[in-house]
């Protein structure tokens, strides 16, 4: 029997209101949060931004809003690795989960704010170690793993900025996109699982040389893919 064909809805004008127990269990149960942002759009978002971030200073102007170019916060200033994890820890929610992450050979990992905390903070050591600063750039060119986002937090916590490069990239691509941010790292690992097989991230030539001198890596070794322990190294390996 033939699928019935997809419908087109140039006008959408269905309705699917949420049932009665997921609306006991919202965070906000009536319009208030709308009426006041309709009241004053800028006081809103100015008491959201106090009350859900943590600011290393305060911002004294909300919005400045020039076609087409607007401007939040501007003279504010915060951390956003702080805000993902320092702020959770510090408030006593260290051993809620973070992470669930599973890799595709069906291994498991499960992390906690303050274990994520603690990757985060070495890996950024390991970073300065290198001699990366404020203002610098980086490159993250790595497979699906924990350690792909503690490299971007550990970024963000000094200042780095990073550049996620796409997995199925060839050489050329990805060189062209460290040469363009002016990339003073590649952050890689040795390999990675994509599409069920193994696919070796170092062997693709990553640049190296005057503007790029080093790699940073967390180890996870070709060789030892079809070992699933492999992917639970977790000993930053710079080299």
């Amino acid at each position: 029997m033939a699928e019935p064909a997809i419908e087109v809805y140039e006008v959408e004008d269905r309705r699917f209101p949420p049932s009665a127990a997921f609306q006991a269990t919202a965070l906000t149960s009536d319009r208030s949060l709308y009426e006041e942002a309709e009241a004053d759009f800028e006081a809103f978002w100015a008491r959201q931004a106090r009350e859900l971030l943590t600011w290393r200073k305060d911002f004294t102007t909300v919005l400045e809003w020039d076609l087409p170019f607007a401007k939040w916060f501007g003279d504010g200033e915060l951390n956003v690795s702080e805000n993902c994890l320092d702020r959770h820890v510090e408030a006593g929610k260290g051993d809620k989960i973070a992470y669930h992450w599973e890799g595709e050979p069906g291994d498991t990992r499960t992390v906690t704010y303050a274990e994520l905390l603690t990757e985060v903070q070495k890996f950024a050591n390991v970073l300065k170690g290198f001699g990366l600063d404020k203002g610098d750039r980086v490159a993250i060119y790595m497979p699906m793993i924990l350690e792909l986002p503690i490299a971007m937090l550990a970024c963000s916590r000094i200042g780095v900025a990073h550049s996620v490069i796409f997995g199925g990239f060839s050489p050329d691509a990805i060189r062209d996109r460290c040469e363009d941010a002016d990339a003073r790292l590649v952050i890689t690992a040795d390999a990675g699982y994509r599409r069920g097989e193994g696919a070796d991230h170092r062997g693709r030539r990553l640049p190296q040389g005057r503007r790029c001198p080093a790699q940073a890596h967390r180890r996870r070794r070709a060789r030892d893919l079809p070992d699933d322990r492999a992917q639970r190294r977790r000993a930053p390996n710079p080299g």
